[in-house]
C-alpha cells in the first residue's frame, strides 16, 4: 500500500541533515506557555506529533528581543532558555524527527500591550491595520542590535539541540516590512530600490550563518506573495529567495500572504493545496530544498505536489494537530483513518486570537495530552448513544475505544448532524470530510450502528443498557413574528437539506447567525457558474474578466438577511468572520442590522430599523432564528433510573468544536 505515496514517504536532505519522510510540521503559535518558557504542556504536545511519524517539527515562534512579541510567545532571548528548549528539542528528536526552531520577530504587528508597553518598532512609522497602532522608525542602532539578537538566539537554538534554525520572514512581520515598497518608507541604504529592501534580511541571514557555522541548517520562511495592494508578488520574493540561498539558506519555506490581506489563506474556503503554486514560484529560483504549505490537510494532495515537482517538503501544521499520528497511519496504509484538517479554525486560529490554548474541532485531545487519556473503564458497559451529530458520534467512538460495548441510535438515515448542514454552502465542503472520517472511526471503533431508528426511553430500558448518551441535538426556533406560519415562509434547514426550494426572486433571511449566512450563501448561489465553467469560459477568452466576475457572484436570487444585532455572523470565530462575510458581499447580499423583522405579509417582510418601519420584498422567507435543546429523552431516562449523559446542541446550542468536546468528554466519563 505504501508505493500509493511515491514521494511523501522518501527521505530529503536539508543540508547534510537527512529527514525520514517530506512532512513538515511548521511553527503556529499554541498559548500554551503563558510565560515563555518551555513547559509540560508544550513538550507533550510536539512530542506525540513526532511520536507520530512526522519528519520535521518546527517549534516556535520565539521572540529574540522585548520588541519581538508577546510575554506568552516562546522565548529565545536570553541563555536561561536554552535548558527548557534543549528538554523540547529532546523529546522530538527522540521519536526521529527533526527539531528546529523559528525566531520570531514581529515588527509593527507587535502589541504595545503584550510588550509590558513597548513601542513596536519597524522599517518606518506606518501604522499598523492590525495592531491599531503606530510603532518607531528603526535607527541605525536599532537594526544593528536587531541583527545581533537574531544571532545570539541562533545559536542558543544549536546550543539546545535542534537540527535547524528557521527565520521567519513572512506574514508582515518584520522582514518582509523592510523588504515591502509600501510599508518600508526609508530613504537610506534599506529602503528605495529592490537590492536595498532586501538588505536587512539578507544581513540576517548572514549574522545567523556566522552565529551557527558553515554546515547548520537555516530555513528561511518567506512570502510567496503578500497579496496587498502595491507589495511584492511572487516575482519579488523568488528573487529574494534567491539572494537568501547565496546567503546562507539551506532550504526556503513558502507561505502566503500579510495578516492584513483581505485574500483568505487559512479557512476552509481556501482550495486544497491553493497556495502551493508559490511555492512551484520561488522553486524555479533556487537549487536548495523547497517547503509548500497552506491548506495541505491530505496524504494524497501533498504527495501530487510533490511529484508534480511544486516543492520538495510540505507542511501539515494544522493537519497534524488533528491528527498527530498521520505519518504512521500513512507509512501502514490506514489512509482511511486519517483525521483530516477541514481548515474550519475554531480550535486554532480562533484560540490564538482570542490568546486561548490551541485545540482542534476533531482532536480535542490536542494540547491537552497530559490531561485526557483513554484509559481502560473499571468495567466495561452496554452504552448507548442517542444522536448521530457530531456530539454523538465522538462520544460514542471514545466510549468504544476506551472498551465500552457502544450503540448508536439515528432516527434519520444519514450521520452527521448539522455538519450537514454547514457542508452545503459554497466554500464549506470539508464539514463532510468531518463526517466521513467520524463515521470511518465508528466502523473502527467496532460501534453498532441503527439508523433510521428512534429509540425511546422504553426501548432503551428494554435493552438493558448501562448508561445512555442523549445527543439527539436541537429543534428549530420559530419566532413569534405574525405571519410566520404563513405560506411563503419555510425554515433554514429545509432549505439546506433540499426539503424545500426558495420561489421567486426576492428572498428575505430571518436571521443573521452563522446558518442564516451559510443559508443567504447558498440561496445566493444558485444560479452562478460552476468553477469548471469558469475555467472554460476563461480560458478560451469567451468573455471578459468583469463579466465572468459577475457570473461568479451573482446568480438569481436577490437575497436580504435580516438581523436584529449590530453584527451579522456574531457567532462564527473571528478568523473565519470575515471571510464569510466578504463573501457575502461579493455575491450581492444585503445585510441589514439592528433590523427587526416586525410581521411577515404576502409579498414582504415588514422590519424595524431605527424605530421607522420600512418594507422589503419577499417572495420566499427563510427563518434561521437559531434552535433550541431537543433534550426530552434525557428526563424521561433519569425518570427512569438510568446512568444517562446529555452531550452537544441537546443540552444548548452549540459549535462544532463544543459538541464534539462535549461528546469527547462524556466518553471518557463512561
Amino acid at each position: 500500500m505504501r508505493s500509493l505515496l511515491k514521494k511523501l514517504l522518501t527521505p530529503q536532505k536539508i543540508g547534510d541533515l537527512e529527514l525520514r519522510n517530506r512532512i513538515v510540521m511548521t511553527a503556529m503559535h499554541l498559548n500554551y506557555t503563558p510565560d515563555g518558557r518551555v513547559n509540560d504542556r508544550i513538550v507533550a504536545f510536539y512530542e506525540e506529533r513526532a511520536r507520530g511519524g512526522t519528519g520535521m517539527i518546527i517549534v516556535g515562534g520565539c521572540t529574540i528581543n522585548d520588541v519581538s512579541g508577546g510575554t506568552w510567545l516562546l522565548n529565545m532571548r536570553d541563555d536561561s532558555c536554552v535548558e527548557g528548549h534543549a528538554i523540547l528539542a529532546d523529546a522530538i528528536r527522540k521519536h526521529g524527527a527533526a527539531a528546529a526552531c523559528q525566531l520570531y520577530h514581529a515588527g509593527r504587528y507587535s502589541h504595545s500591550f503584550a510588550m509590558e508597553g513597548r513601542q513596536a518598532v519597524a522599517p518606518s512609522a506606518v501604522a499598523s491595520r492590525f495592531t491599531g497602532e503606530e510603532p518607531r522608525a528603526m535607527t541605525h542602532e536599532d537594526i544593528e542590535q536587531t541583527k545581533r539578537d537574531y544571532a545570539e538566539a541562533a545559536r542558543r537554538v544549536k546550543e539546545a539541540g535542534y537540527d535547524v534554525v528557521e527565520v521567519l520572514a513572512c506574514t508582515g512581520y518584520l522582514i518582509p516590512q523592510f523588504f515591502s515598497p509600501t510599508i518600508n518608507l526609508r530613504e537610506d541604504e534599506y529602503g528605495g530600490p529592490l537590492e536595498n529592501r532586501m538588505r536587512f534580511g539578507l544581513e540576517v541571514s548572514d549574522a545567523v550563518r556566522e552565529a551557527v557555522g558553515p554546515a547548520y541548517p537555516i530555513s528561511f520562511r518567506i512570502d510567496g506573495h503578500d497579496y496587498m495592494q502595491g507589495g511584492n508578488t511572487n516575482r519579488e520574493w523568488s528573487l529574494f529567495a534567491a539572494e537568501l540561498e547565496k546567503h546562507g539558506a539551506s532550504v526556503i519555506n513558502v507561505t502566503g500572504g500579510w495578516h492584513e490581506t483581505r485574500v483568505p489563506q487559512l479557512p476552509m474556503c481556501v482550495p486544497r493545496a491553493g497556495l502551493a503554486y508559490l511555492a512551484a514560484g520561488v522553486k524555479s529560483k533556487v537549487g536548495v530544498p523547497v517547503i509548500a504549505s497552506n491548506r495541505i490537510n491530505d496524504v494524497f494532495v501533498a504527495d501530487e505536489i510533490l511529484r508534480m515537482g511544486l516543492a520538495d517538503l510540505v507542511t501539515m501544521a494544522r493537519a497534524l494537530i488533528a491528527d498527530p499520528f498521520l505519518a504512521e497511519k500513512a507509512y501502514e496504509g490506514r489512509y482511511e483513518a486519517i483525521t483530516h484538517c477541514i481548515g474550519c479554525n475554531q480550535g486554532c486560529f480562533d484560540h490564538v486570537f482570542y490568546l486561548q490554548p490551541v485545540t482542534c474541532t476533531l482532536n480535542p485531545r490536542a494540547g491537552r495530552e497530559l490531561e485526557f487519556k483513554a484509559e481502560a473503564p473499571a468495567k466495561a458497559k452496554r452504552v448507548a448513544v442517542v444522536g448521530g451529530g457530531p456530539a454523538g458520534m465522538k462520544a460514542a467512538i471514545t466510549a468504544a475505544e476506551r472498551g465500552h460495548a457502544v450503540s448508536l441510535y439515528e432516527k434519520s438515515d444519514v450521520l452527521g448532524g448539522q455538519l450537514n448542514l454547514a457542508a452545503i454552502p459554497p466554500g464549506r465542503e470539508e464539514f463532510w470530510t468531518a463526517v466521513e472520517d467520524l463515521d470511518v472511526q465508528l466502523d473502527d471503533a467496532g460501534v453498532e450502528l441503527y439508523l433510521e431508528t428512534e429509540a425511546t426511553a422504553d426501548l432503551l430500558a428494554a435493552e438493558g443498557y448501562d448508561a445512555v448518551v442523549v445527543a439527539t441535538g436541537g429543534r428549530q426556533a420559530v419566532p413569534p413574528i405574525p405571519g410566520v406560519d404563513g405560506p411563503s415562509v419555510v425554515m433554514a434547514w429545509d432549505i439546506l437539506e433540499g426539503r424545500e426550494d426558495p420561489e421567486g426572486e426576492n428572498i428575505v433571511i430571518i436571521g443573521g447567525g452563522a446558518v442564516g449566512s451559510e443559508t443567504a450563501m447558498y440561496v445566493a448561489s444558485i444560479g452562478t457558474i460552476s468553477a469548471d465553467t469558469l475555467f472554460y469560459l476563461f480560458m478560451n477568452n469567451a468573455e471578459d474578466t468583469d463579466t465572468l466576475r459577475e457570473l461568479c457572484s451573482r446568480g438569481t436570487k436577490k437575497v436580504t438577511v435580516v438581523e436584529m444585532l449590530d453584527k451579522v455572523c456574531r457567532d462564527v470565530g473571528i478568523s473565519t468572520r470575515w471571510t464569510i462575510l466578504q463573501d457575502m458581499r461579493h455575491l450581492g447580499i444585503d445585510m441589514r442590522r439592528n433590523a427587526v423583522a416586525k410581521r411577515i405579509e404576502e409579498d414582504r417582510v415588514v422590519v424595524e430599523i431605527g424605530g421607522v418601519e420600512e418594507s422589503i420584498p419577499a417572495d420566499t422567507v427563510i427563518v434561521a432564528a437559531g434552535s433550541c435543546p431537543a433534550g426530552e429523552l434525557y428526563e424521561e431516562l433519569k425518570a427512569k433510573g438510568m446512568e444517562v449523559h446529555l452531550a452537544g446542541d441537546a443540552k444548548e446550542a452549540r459549535k462544532a468544536i463544543e459538541a464534539i468536546q462535549e461528546g469527547y468528554e462524556v466518553g471518557l466519563a463512561i
